[in-house]
């Protein structure tokens, strides 16, 4: 029996580079492609002698013509500093990328997994945040280059499955974190735990009472993975941690893991930034049988030890 051929858009980056691993692990005859914006060689080093591991350097936003069973459309920058850098790029990733994928999906009946965002619902007025809510998002706010492609990204999926049949997936990724952030990442976990280790302040914007919700990016993978497999459902489905702590919270939590001294510095809160965000997950444990398992202390335990070795290096 021939091994799935998947596709991973984006799959040296933080999320893709742990979502191969596990498709590699499996047997899945897995090939990765990136444009190395914010993904990195080293994430996936340790699959190159490897016989069922191939990486293509490409940009999504230019059509590529492959061969495969399954695709995860991963390919996009999420860290506000990355995606606010050139923030025209985004929207052509999210938009003409994923229409690339939804092309590619169609022509070979290949099956596809959109990761799309909690960022879709803005800063919102539902708590916690269901499937079926439509979102307070900024059409022009600074934000609305990656909360907006991502929004046409899900209509594209949904026109392309009603319109032409294709085989879609969507899932809506809530904060994740865990081994293989980028040391100038720009989310907040990356940020307290590299400050922490430097014995720099930890910027906290606003009073640090607004919230988030965190997940490991094993319980990631898993969720990503499960929704892949699921059949008659294309979703949106919420993966995500429905644990929610104060951004204050996790400021203390993380100065106690390291041991820092490190001092905390608030700072005027962004444009748009959302005041509470916390995943409803009743859908996916509906549909998927998933919900997470690693608690954010456990989580944040292996986050630093790996920020130790790289800032060590």
């Amino acid at each position: 029996m021939t091994a799935e051929r998947v596709l991973v858009t984006g799959g040296a980056g933080f999320l893709g580079s742990h979502l191969c691993d596990s498709l590699v692990a499996d047997g899945a005859d897995v090939l990765c492609l990136d444009n190395f914006y914010t993904g990195g060689k080293a994430n996936i080093r340790h699959h190159l002698c490897q016989n069922n591991f191939e990486i293509i350097r490409h940009d999504l936003v230019e059509p590529i013509l492959l061969e495969v069973d399954k695709i995860y459309n991963l390919a996009c920058p999420a860290s506000p500093v990355h995606y606010q850098n050139n923030p025209v790029k985004t929207v052509k990733t999210n938009v003409m990328g994923t229409i690339n994928m939804l092309g590619l999906a169609k022509r070979v009946k290949a099956r596809i997994l959109q990761a799309s965002t909690s960022e879709v619902y803005g800063d919102p007025s539902e708590h916690p945040q269901r499937e079926s809510y439509w979102g307070n998002v900024n059409p022009i706010g600074p934000r609305s280059c990656y909360d907006e492609g991502k929004r046409v990204a899900e209509t594209l999926c949904m026109d392309y499955h009603r319109q032409n049949g294709v085989d879609v997936r969507i899932i809506r990724i809530f904060n994740t974190y865990g081994p293989r952030m980028a040391v100038a990442d720009g989310r907040v976990v990356s940020n307290f735990i590299v400050s922490a280790l430097q014995g720099e302040p930890l910027k906290v914007y606003g009073d640090g009472s607004q919230t988030r919700s965190f997940c490991h990016v094993s319980d990631m993978v898993r969720g990503m993975r499960a929704m892949m497999e699921t059949d008659n459902f294309t979703g949106p489905v919420n993966i995500g941690n429905p644990a929610e702590f104060t951004i204050g919270e996790l400021a203390g939590i993380v100065l106690r893991l390291t041991g820092s001294k490190s001092r905390v510095e608030h700072l005027p809160l962004p444009k748009d930034d959302p005041v509470r965000r916390r995943p409803d997950i009743s859908l996916a444990r509906e549909k998927l049988g998933w919900e997470p398992r690693v608690p954010l202390e456990e989580g944040l335990k292996d986050t630093i030890a790996y920020f130790r070795s790289v800032l060590t290096v």
